[in-house]
């Protein structure tokens, strides 16, 4: 794992531009090795900060050791000048005890907190700055000009008795508490944010990461984004943005998380390099990894992978699943719509007749309207004649008909061919993602008080 890494950072530390940051998340269980390579390849000197964000509120299970509720998020810098920085702050939503003890003073008409803060400079050897103020003479922060501006607006206070004149510092003009190196105050992800993904992180911490290390037109490099979290922040605030992936199925979930999102920015596609473009890498892929090829096939068509995101114990036969609307052929104008499904299952090595009978059996088992069959090369005619012999799906909706059991071959599938059923009428094909401007409440609060950055 650590020699894996070791390439990858390198190759991240080359690509970055002197004023870039790097954030890398870990449990604590390969911190402390990870921290010792980030070390070797960025510096010492470029260490920023080892971040604990809370992941997971307290929870009650545990037996021998105190609970685990966090993870570790290490932050380097190419070069110990230069980087981008933008404080993130918290907004006061509610001071605390010790702002409150600061800002004690209420202000009825502007319905804020202030304190009084000095007027005086610091620098005792100003002339210009020198001069009678309220009875008092002394050495002022601002000309005279501004102190009388500052004055008539109310902003100056003279304390009881006639006290050296101070300023009123108003809570609400203030940044903010700054964020930091312990994020417990991230919300957890909402159940609209979840799209099942194993690893997937809240839109609220990579925003957090994103705000702070860079600028609107800036460039921001996720090189394992899995779902797409850090894609879709860096999209939401304005920046550019590269996504990396080594599966299919992260790929293909990421790229219907961006269209869900943002539908008007990606109404023609996400553009993706290295999925195959020809037969001949789609038989390269095959012979390269079999689960990527049947994950590769499985969304090419239009399907997901059995067992969501998480492929555990055996497929039965399945190695994907798509639906299909239908209507009650005794009611067609009712609009409850009733799913038929598809089942999918992908060979990437030698098929045969017995393959197509066991899909059969599939179909039979799961009660399933279509079966799909998708090899890496031509089918016999044994096999051919196998699917013609299963008959026909036919439509109570509409009356037309379609193969049981359908053959595609890897090289159909890259020129465009997919399965033959009634249309699917915009189904969702993953769990769908809010669109950009159906944020909750609480992530509007959070992007409005700065305190979201990468």
């Amino acid at each position: 794992y650590l020699t894996m890494m070791a390439t990858r950072l390198i190759e991240l530390r080359r690509v970055m531009k002197p004023n870039a940051s790097i954030y890398l998340h870990c449990d604590p269980t390969a911190g402390h090795y990870l921290k010792a390579l980030l070390d070797a390849v960025f510096g010492v000197r470029n260490f920023r900060n080892e971040i604990a964000w809370r992941r997971s509120l307290p929870h009650g299970n545990v037996s021998r050791a105190f609970g685990r509720i966090h993870d570790t998020i290490f932050f380097y810098v190419l070069t110990d000048r230069g980087a981008v920085w933008n404080q993130p702050a918290l907004p006061y939503a509610e001071p605390d005890e010790r702002t409150r003890r600061q800002y004690r003073n209420w202000d009825p008409e502007r319905e804020d907190w202030w304190q009084p803060t000095s007027l005086l400079n610091p620098n005792p050897d100003r002339p210009n700055l020198t001069y009678e103020f309220h009875g008092h003479t002394r050495v002022w922060r601002w000309t005279r000009e501004r102190m009388e501006r500052e004055d008539a607006a109310g902003n100056v206070y003279v304390p009881p008795g006639g006290g050296v004149p101070r300023y009123k510092r108003y809570l609400g003009d203030q940044r903010g508490r700054l964020v930091q190196d312990i994020w417990d105050d991230l919300p957890s992800m909402s159940r609209d944010e979840r799209l099942g993904y194993p690893t997937q992180k809240p839109e609220a911490l990579l925003e957090r990461i994103i705000e702070a290390s860079s600028n609107p037109g800036d460039l921001v490099l996720d090189p394992f984004c899995g779902c797409g979290t850090a894609t879709v922040a860096a999209h939401r605030l304005g920046r550019r943005w590269i996504g990396i992936d080594i599966t299919y199925l992260a790929v293909d979930l990421m790229q219907h998380r961006l269209r869900d999102t943002f539908p008007e920015d990606f109404a023609g596609g996400v553009p993706v390099d290295g999925e195959p473009a020809d037969e001949a890498a789609a038989l390269a892929l095959a012979e390269r990894g079999k689960f990527q090829f049947q994950f590769w096939a499985v969304a090419r068509l239009g399907g997901t992978a059995r067992g969501g995101v998480e492929r555990k114990g055996p497929d039965r036969g399945i190695d994907g699943v798509t639906t299909f609307p239908e209507r009650d052929p005794a009611d067609p104008d009712r609009p409850t719509l009733d799913h038929k499904q598809v089942v999918i299952s992908v060979k990437g090595g030698a098929t045969g007749v017995g393959d197509v009978r066991d899909l059969r059996g599939v179909v039979e088992r799961e009660e399933a309207a279509i079966g799909v069959l998708v090899t890496v090369r031509q089918p016999t005619r044994a096999m051919v004649g196998e699917a013609q012999a299963a008959g026909l799906y036919r439509s109570p909706w509409d009356g037309s008909a379609y193969p049981r059991i359908q053959l595609l071959t890897a090289g159909r599938i890259v020129r465009g061919e997919g399965i033959a059923m009634p249309s699917r009428r915009g189904l969702p094909q993953y769990r769908r993602a809010p669109r950009a401007e159906e944020r909750t409440e609480q992530g509007e609060l959070i992007r409005r008080g700065g305190g979201d950055a990468p």
